[in-house]
């Protein structure tokens, strides 16, 4: 039965791909439009008020702050810890636990098991987008990549450990003693540089150059014209310039999807566990799209499986709840979907082509 249903769905995708799909008629123009400098392109479609920068081709090298500038024994150092379970109350976890270099340094989990099995809430994203940006997680409660390190090693339900007493540990062996030594200079051990070193690494796994950062550099071949097409619905009739822009295709802004299932047994109030601010009730940050068609599953707890749900959400508008009861309507938490979401009716063409276009990134 399985086999015959894998069959089935590799001889739908031979199907699909040998019809393809209908291109639009002016492909050739809209080609030649995203052929030329960026200056010279139809302007995206966004909404009012909306502040937004040109997507692009990300630099040659990852950025890195002068407060944790980049050395290649820190970088090494930091793969080091990054692989290391000693991190770990139990000696079993590691950051690549829920980080896995095999798949694109997440793990393909809705979300991680960590100490004694336990289930987190939600998803870990890939950290190769490390380098830019600086709040780090859903809900951005870390300042910057380097203070982001310390959470997990203390959360009870990923390493269950304290990165002071993890300095200790490593203080006790030689290796680790002439490792920071090359990264720092001399070999003390503690948590700034546990964390520095980590933080180094992270930022050192930035994307190499994917085929729209070639096509945009000037290879006009590198995309097909479904994918071109894809380019030019994503800054326009998608509208996702609205959240997704920059060489990090994210406005590092946090919005919210109608996800966050309030007042049920998944509850999240994400932005808001933060700030307690009301108005950041159910609000997510916006993640990188770099790599996107390689990290599945979606959202900050992992619901959506493949991509093409996600877009089939945001054809829709997402999630608009409305409150149903004079106390809802009173909730000051009651969470409420951006505006920025419309229903955006694409056809199952601009679809395809649009999902073409991000597995480019």
């Amino acid at each position: 039965m399985i086999r015959n249903i894998f069959a089935l769905s590799i001889a739908i995708v031979m199907c699909e791909s040998a019809f393809g799909i209908e291109l639009p008629r002016d492909i050739d123009d809209i080609r030649k439009m995203y052929s030329k400098d960026s200056s010279h392109w139809e302007k995206p479609l966004v909404d009012e008020g909306v502040q937004w920068q040109e997507i692009g081709a990300l630099p040659d090298e990852a950025p890195y702050p002068e407060s944790n500038p980049y050395s290649e024994a820190k970088a090494k150092l930091g793969e080091r810890l990054f692989n290391d379970p000693k991190l770990s109350l139990s000696n079993q976890i590691a950051c690549t636990s829920c980080h896995d270099k095999e798949q694109g340094y997440s793990n393909g989990r809705s979300v991680s098991y960590g100490h004694d099995r336990a289930l987190g809430r939600r998803n870990a994203p890939s950290v190769v987008m490390s380098a830019f940006g600086k709040e780090k997680f859903w809900d951005g409660r870390a300042e910057s990549l380097e203070a982001q390190v310390s959470f997990p090693i203390a959360d009870k339900k990923e390493m269950a450990y304290d990165i002071g007493k993890a300095a200790k540990k490593l203080n006790k062996i030689e290796s680790y003693k002439a490792d920071f030594k090359a990264a720092f200079g001399d070999g003390a051990i503690n948590s700034e540089r546990i964390a520095q070193a980590i933080a180094t690494y992270e930022r050192s796994l930035m994307p190499k150059t994917s085929r729209f950062d070639r096509f945009i550099r000037g290879n006009v071949k590198a995309l097909s014209d479904e994918e071109v097409w894809g380019l030019h619905i994503f800054r326009t009739k998608a509208r996702c310039m609205n959240c997704h822009s920059g060489v990090a295709f994210s406005d590092e802004g946090y919005h919210n999807l109608g996800l966050s299932w309030y007042g049920r047994k998944y509850q999240d109030l994400g932005r808001y566990e933060v700030t307690k601010n009301p108005q950041d009730s159910g609000k997510f940050k916006t993640p990188s799209l770099r790599g996107v068609a390689k990290s599945a599953p979606y959202m900050h707890n992992g619901k959506f499986p493949h991509l093409k749900g996600v877009l089939n959400a945001y054809n829709k508008g997402m999630y608009h709840l409305k409150p149903k009861t004079p106390e809802q309507e009173n909730d000051p938490l009651f969470p409420l979907t951006d505006n920025l979401l419309h229903e955006l009716n694409l056809s199952k063409d601009e679809l395809q082509a649009l999902e073409a276009f991000l597995g480019t990134l």
